[in-house]
């Protein structure tokens, strides 16, 4: 879905006027194309949403192979590829399209609209400007007969919509709880193509404090933990809801105590399940850091509601988790993280006193996807129901950053979403019945 908004007036032409210079061109098919617009297009990877590219949008077809990609530029971008497309969806090169598709670098030092340091998030606007430089603009003061060739003459071309991928595909909502009195924002991704008859399992994600926020896309945006179960190669494997709810307001702290959108969030999540048709065998729980802490939370309060938990940077009482040596877990943790490592090795313990077996591997957070699927194949094929994942000090914080608790803390979520393979265990999961 684009998200388009045009503007009034832009690129020398009023609407109106642009009306009238199609009418003239469908009569002289020699007229020239003309430029609808441009939509900014977005990708969320683990440290956030990136702006990945821009589709421009000609009233007619053009040929690819004669596409000349040294015209376009991106100021501070590298544009990796340049092509015609049928669609304004990326890698969907066609040998005629009215899109011009540019690909950029998500590298790019100024590619990330999701900026965080430390604490501290700042979100950028999706949004762009390119410019198009004509070998020759011979025809800038327009041509005898037709309209002038706008895109002869040089200029910015400023995107005027976007195009969110995957973060579009959720809708949004609001849930009024009447038992705690609670609001909470939500985000809804259902398959479209699904057959409502049909049952699907439903994954909640839950995001960390830092992501507390009254814009209720910032749990899409920040990272991968809701999106990356509702992207086409997960949703191909394994058709789900998913549901990710966005807090305005802290709900668990350090001490292990939780605030009512504990059971606002379940309640929700209820309700979601009443009227999605959800197979109710297949509801799992996933979240990071404070989300994480809630999912143990809600394993403890309501040990038979899911099928499995992903745990990510994230500990909690000991003196109450017992009731987790009886799920199904995949649990990861940075070891330089001063909390979650140490709250998690003390919870496997109180798993192995219960008689629950769990599986323990370290892994380096610098590996690559082929590696951190064959570490994830290994761990699981012991087929214990509890697996815990450590990231090796010294491997999990991005160069440029300080090597600090709390820069492993957050970015355990970066590396641990992006390893499809514990997706893959989690969903495979059912709830004995």
């Amino acid at each position: 879905m684009i998200r388009r908004t045009f503007l009034l007036s832009g690129f020398g032409l009023t609407v109106a006027a642009m009306v009238s210079a199609l009418r003239a061109s469908a009569q002289d098919v020699a007229a020239p194309a003309y430029i609808l617009g441009a939509t900014a297009i977005t990708q969320v990877f683990g440290a956030g949403q990136r702006l990945v590219g821009v589709a421009i949008q000609q009233d007619r077809a053009v040929d690819s192979a004669a596409l000349d990609p040294t015209l376009y530029s991106v100021e501070g971008r590298t544009i990796t590829k340049v092509y015609a497309s049928a669609s304004a969806m990326p890698g969907q090169e066609d040998a005629t399209g009215d899109w011009i598709v540019l690909d950029l670098s998500p590298d790019d030092a100024t590619a990330s609209l999701f900026v965080t340091d430390g604490r501290d998030v700042k979100r950028l606007p999706a949004a762009t400007t390119v410019k198009i430089t004509p070998k020759s603009a011979a025809l800038a003061d327009g041509a005898p007969s037709g309209p002038p060739d706008f895109n002869a003459i040089p200029r910015s071309l400023p995107t005027n919509t976007s195009l969110n991928l995957v973060v579009d595909d959720f809708e949004q909502g609001e849930f009024h709880d009447e038992a705690t009195g609670d609001i909470l924002a939500y985000n809804l991704y259902e398959p479209k193509d699904r057959d409502p008859s049909k049952p699907l399992p439903l994954v909640l994600f839950m995001h960390d404090a830092g992501n507390t926020s009254p814009l209720v896309d910032t749990t899409l945006v920040q990272g991968l933990g809701a999106v990356s179960w509702a992207g086409p190669e997960d949703q191909a494997r394994h058709p789900a809801l998913v549901l990710a709810p966005q807090y305005a307001s802290q709900t668990v702290d350090d001490s292990s105590n939780a605030t009512s959108l504990l059971d606002t969030t379940l309640h929700l999540l209820d309700h979601i399940a009443k009227t999605r048709n959800v197979d109710l065998s297949r509801i799992y729980t996933t979240g990071q850091s404070g989300g994480g802490m809630m999912s143990i939370a809600m394993l403890v309060k309501n040990p038979d509601l899911f099928a499995a938990a992903f745990l990510v940077a994230c500990q909690w009482d000991t003196a109450v988790v017992k009731p987790l040596a009886r799920q199904k877990l995949w649990v990861v943790v940075a070891e330089g993280d001063e909390k979650a490592f140490p709250g998690q090795t003390a919870i496997m313990e109180v798993i192995e006193a219960e008689g629950t077996t769990h599986s323990e591997a370290f892994w380096d957070g610098t590996a690559d996807a082929a590696t951190f699927a064959k570490a994830v194949e290994v761990q699981a094929a012991a087929a214990n129901s509890v697996n815990f994942s450590v990231l090796k000090k010294g491997t999990v914080v991005p160069s440029g950053q300080e090597d600090t608790p709390g820069s492993n803390h957050v970015n355990t979520w970066r590396i641990a979403y992006a390893i499809p393979g514990i997706r893959d265990w989690i969903m495979q999961q059912v709830k004995a019945t």
